[in-house]
């Protein structure tokens, strides 16, 4: 049996999900800036991010299930050490299809922001696995909020290929230390990596704790998706009219989504995971009440955001401890399947988001993410009694 991970681990953890996530989405500030190094059409270098997330859906579903096989420490180092050399790969990238290239490899080297989760979960103490997954999701969380001001103020000062190469030191920092503090026993599995990859789809016909899982996680990241793209696209129409720094700075309302996590992991070891998700999904469906008669008050909306992104996190965080705990023995095979589908839901949310409120309007469509979002917390009443 894998003994309990250290503290110090647990915080090692969080600090390579959110440095390794942040790849996905550092270099979109400087789109326009390698677009003109590499001499070609911005609408070529826009298919970084994409390249990017198709990456990292693929290291959920073939790298995510590795955690159920190989020591942690190893598991880990090798994914961190295949980070830096495909961000180094970028950095060095003659031209577009080798940049694309590289960062199909940087996102599915990125998925180990999810191995960090799951380990955190599967060797947390007895009766504090929410608050280790909280605690990593918190590193994950920060890194996507802070990873475009991050990457733009790098790109800015340094240049975007030194930008990247700052961001593969830190994957190598990561990958250092990984042997220090991580559990070393290789877990237990009377299965090879081939059947576990064949087992994946009949997980959700044996489980309906994590097709419900599935369901409720969904359609609160479509609500996510969905509000955070039309919120973009209404901010940068009139009577708004403004340009993407004064749009970006709206994304710091998440620090409270942010701050809210540690309180969340303590929230769902205390009480039940259920709980959790349906006071998440309220305030997250309060938040975006305050978001429905118009954006034309800055703090009002400031706050609705705070109250929707951190109904989202918490809700996120409670929602993985649930599916790790339905066998934390196979806790990579079942994370596996649910973030892919999570991410795969989350994206029709955002393809929707820009047809939705050009049919519906602004109002609209913040109605439609409430919807989702109570329809999410009835589900969320629903499960197993207590999350062990």
């Amino acid at each position: 049996m894998t003994r309990p991970l250290p503290r110090g681990g647990t915080f090692l953890l969080a600090a390579i999900a959110g440095t390794a996530i942040a790849n996905n989405y550092a270099i979109q500030p400087a789109l326009t800036a390698v677009a003109a190094d590499l001499g070609v059409p911005l609408s070529v270098i826009g298919l970084v991010p994409t390249a990017a997330l198709a990456g990292c859906m693929t290291g959920f579903a073939l790298l995510l299930p590795l955690t159920d096989h190989l020591a942690p420490h190893r598991l880990v180092t090798a994914h961190l050490m295949a980070l830096a050399a495909a961000l180094t790969l970028a950095a060095a990238a003659p031209g577009p299809v080798p940049l694309l290239a590289a960062y199909l490899l940087i996102g599915a080297a990125a998925s180990v922001a999810a191995q960090a989760g799951n380990i955190a979960g599967r060797t947390a103490p007895p009766g504090h696995r929410g608050t280790g997954v909280a605690t990593v999701a918190a590193g994950m969380s920060a890194g996507i909020l802070l990873s475009r001001l991050a990457g733009g103020a790098l790109s800015d000062i340094l240049g975007w290929r030194q930008m990247l190469l700052v961001f593969a030191a830190l994957a190598l920092l990561g990958a250092i230390a990984a042997p220090t503090f991580l559990p070393r026993q290789r877990p237990p599995s009377d299965h090879s990596y081939r059947t576990t990859l064949a087992s994946l789809p009949p997980l959700l016909r044996h489980h309906p704790q994590l097709r419900r899982a599935v369901v409720t996680g969904g359609l609160w990241y479509f609500a996510f998706n969905l509000i955070w793209v039309a919120l973009a696209l209404t901010l940068a129409q009139p009577p708004y009219s403004l340009g993407p720094t004064a749009i970006g700075l709206y994304s710091l309302a998440g620090l409270l989504g942010f701050a809210a996590l540690p309180l969340t992991g303590r929230l769902t070891d205390r009480y039940t995971s259920r709980t959790v998700i349906t006071a998440a999904m309220l305030a997250a469906a309060a938040g975006t009440t305050l978001l429905v008669t118009g954006l034309d008050t800055p703090p009002a909306t400031a706050l609705g955001l705070a109250l929707f992104d951190a109904g989202c996190f918490a809700a996120q965080a409670a929602n993985q401890s649930r599916v790790i705990a339905l066998d934390p023995q196979r806790s990579g095979s079942l994370s596996s399947v649910y973030l892919l589908l999570y991410f795969t839901i989350g994206a029709i949310g955002t393809a929707v988001a820009a047809p939705l409120l050009n049919t519906l309007g602004w109002q609209g469509t913040t109605l439609t993410a409430i919807a989702t979002l109570l329809l999410a917390a009835a589900l969320g009443r629903t499960g197993t009694p207590r999350t062990p």
